[in-house]
């Protein structure tokens, strides 16, 4: 069953701190800042005769101040609606991870009795891989669907990065580069 989350985003300019307090309301709310157009013009000064050269660099757009905290941690719902995902903090690690339906599943491990195949993280150490869990992990726990993170954008916090395309998750630890990628119908732990 694929959960189908629906969000609000509110475009608004932005300044400050990316960890300012983020409104707690009903809607999702994101603050997207784009930079300016620059323009350069150069002039060449061993070529007296030569025209001014000018190049304009294309405005960038950051995710900021996003509404996926919860309790120290950050959930977010794939773009397709396929995914529940999360960057937790748990008293003994953190890790990030994603909960759907993916194929094609590893066998299932002899010391997995409850639900397997259904998610894949990556915690403090080692390599992206899949989970033996007895329910959803990466979910709030709010009686609304948790934020989408939009196809293209990045959320980095508490160590882990996590970025989006319109059906895959990628979820990578800062530190040792190991991580994972999910899709419906494609996954990859590395």
């Amino acid at each position: 069953m694929c959960l189908v989350a629906g969000a609000a985003l509110v475009v608004a300019g932005c300044s400050g701190s990316t960890d300012e307090a983020a409104p707690t309301t009903g809607t999702t709310a994101a603050t997207t800042t784009t930079a300016p157009a620059t323009t350069t013009t150069t002039v060449d000064p061993t070529t007296p005769s030569a025209p001014p050269t000018t190049t304009t660099e294309a405005p960038t757009t950051t995710l900021v101040d996003l509404v996926y905290e919860r309790n120290e941690s950050y959930y977010f719902t794939s773009p397709d609606g396929g995914f529940q995902c999360g960057i937790i903090k748990l008293p003994n690690r953190t890790e990030a991870g994603c909960q759907g339906p993916t194929d094609p599943i590893p066998p299932r491990p002899d010391d997995c009795m409850i639900d397997w195949g259904s998610g894949v993280r990556v915690e403090d150490s080692g390599p992206g891989a899949f989970m033996c869990a007895g329910g959803l992990v990466y979910t709030s726990g709010d009686p609304e669907p948790d934020a989408v993170l939009p196809a293209g954008a990045t959320l980095s916090k508490l160590g882990y990065t996590c970025s989006t395309t319109a059906d895959a998750v990628t979820c990578v630890n800062d530190e040792t580069a190991h991580g994972f990628t999910v899709a419906a119908d494609s996954n990859e732990t590395f």
